[in-house]
């Protein structure tokens, strides 16, 4: 009964957003991230441990609530448009996006290469898979956890397949990955959350000690393909801007161990980057580096 009392409200709200002029939705999520903001203390807690571990001294109260502001709004961001979306043609997504660094997939495509693409939540982070696929005409897997309703996890199931965007679920991920890579489609996995220490190799993120997901790693060298990160970004929540960042080349020598950790950690530099040239638009509110004793 719950799942559909979900599946109404997504229902709703995707009318809705369809039906309100597109500057009052933004002035409706600005209010809801200001809300979100001051109530969800252990949430604003976590974002500014994170920006202190980060960027040390660097921000004053009034600063990290901005970046803060911006965290949630992307969060509303993300899922507001996943609603949006519902139903609407592939040609209409790309109308606000710009493409920068296109060329580096087009010159994959043309060689007739497979590559693995690297993601993070950033931005509105479920666009900039839409886009990329509809953008190259690709069908691209990603990696996620399946939601608790099974109604509204086949919901946005459909949705994101209308738009070239399979899933697999991360119990069981290699296997799938594998399987996909072996139908010749491109996996998509997003590499900026902490996971069990046990399941990772460790990296310098932001000069502190954190988990990274190995996954792209392996899958790299196992099958010789190159990973291709990718960012969106907005000033404004009308236009956005794909950015595709030069590839890291895949490496395959006698050392495995120290071949994924190479990889591993020129993944976590890629993302450091990204987030330093706008860390208003990540999603701070991950317990990025869990585990270890950063704040001492």
């Amino acid at each position: 009964m719950l799942d559909y009392f979900y599946l109404g409200i997504y229902k709703f709200f995707s009318l809705l957003l369809k039906i309100l002029p597109a500057g009052f939705v933004k002035k409706m999520m600005w209010a809801i991230a200001w809300i979100a903001h001051h109530i969800a203390s252990k949430h604003r807690k976590i974002i500014y441990q994170n920006l202190e571990l980060a960027f040390p001294n660097r921000y004053n109260q009034d600063e990290k609530k901005e970046i803060s502001m911006h965290a949630f709004m992307n969060f509303l961001d993300t899922v507001f448009g996943i609603m949006k979306r519902d139903g609407m043609q592939k040609s209409d997504v790309l109308k606000n996006i710009l493409f920068e660094g296109e060329e580096i997939i087009e010159a994959y495509q043309k060689e007739g290469k497979q590559f693995i693409l690297l993601a993070g939540h950033y931005g509105n982070w479920e666009l900039l898979s839409q886009a990329i696929a509809i953008k190259f005409d690709f069908t691209l897997v990603g990696v996620g956890r399946q939601l608790d309703s099974a109604v509204m996890d086949k919901v946005l199931k459909e949705n994101r397949e209308r738009f070239n965007v399979e899933m697999v679920y991360k119990k069981g991920a290699m296997k799938s990955c594998i399987k996909m890579i072996n139908q010749n489609k491109i996996v998509g996995i997003m590499i900026d959350q902490a996971i069990r220490k046990n399941q990772s190799i460790d990296v310098n993120f932001f000069a502190k000690r954190a988990t990274h997901t190995p996954l792209a790693s392996i899958l790299s060298r196992k099958f010789g393909l190159d990973l291709i990160p990718a960012y969106i970004h907005t000033d404004d929540y009308k236009v956005y801007t794909v950015k595709i960042l030069p590839p890291i080349k895949t490496r395959k020598t006698e050392n495995k161990e120290e071949d994924l950790a190479i990889l591993t950690q020129q993944q976590a530099d890629s993302t450091e980057e990204i987030i330093n040239t706008d860390p208003k638009q990540w999603f701070w509110m991950h317990k990025r580096w869990k585990g270890f004793d950063n704040l001492t």
